[in-house]
């Protein structure tokens, strides 16, 4: 069986921005808490513009890492695939394919976008996340790095030598 495959809706329309925070810890709820104050509380250190806050009793710092210039984040649901019905034009000629169904076919569903993001507040026990040692960062920093590359193209002395 093969993994699924998603589509994904264009995020130019939505508008609602999203605070995103990366905690150190897993937390087995999906879903609205409220009041939320009552559950997280971060409080902002306006010296170094780092927040603090308490996550049943630990101490957790914060710090805010901006997204380079030309990405942002997505915040995704996943939701029904449209039916080929719903996609149809009046006046569209049909296609109809007469082969059997494999049981072979990519299953495929879709994700609706919810909310952007073009920063993410990154959380650590006893200390800031460094971006030398905390996995998360080095891996969006790496992500980045590998994107730019394969979607560059080469360089003129690349190309002639």
């Amino acid at each position: 069986m093969s993994h699924p495959v998603f589509s994904v809706e264009s995020q130019e329309s939505i508008q609602k921005k999203a605070q995103v925070h990366l905690l150190p810890c897993r937390i087995h709820h999906d879903g609205n808490i409220d009041p939320m104050n009552t559950y997280w509380n971060p409080s902002e250190d306006q010296a170094d513009r780092t927040k603090t806050a308490y996550l049943r009793g630990r101490k957790l710092h914060g710090k805010t890492v901006k997204l380079p210039e030309g990405y942002y984040g997505s915040i995704v649901e996943k939701s029904e695939p449209k039916k080929p019905e719903d996609t149809k034009k009046e006046g569209a000629v049909e296609v109809i394919d007469l082969e059997e169904e494999s049981d072979d076919q990519l299953e495929t569903g879709a994700m609706q976008g919810k909310a952007t993001f073009n920063e993410v507040m990154i959380w650590n026990h006893e200390s800031l996340a460094d971006p030398s040692e905390d996995a998360h960062l080095r891996g969006v920093e790496e992500w980045i790095s590998f994107a730019e590359q394969i979607h560059s193209y080469p360089s003129d002395k690349l190309a002639s030598g």
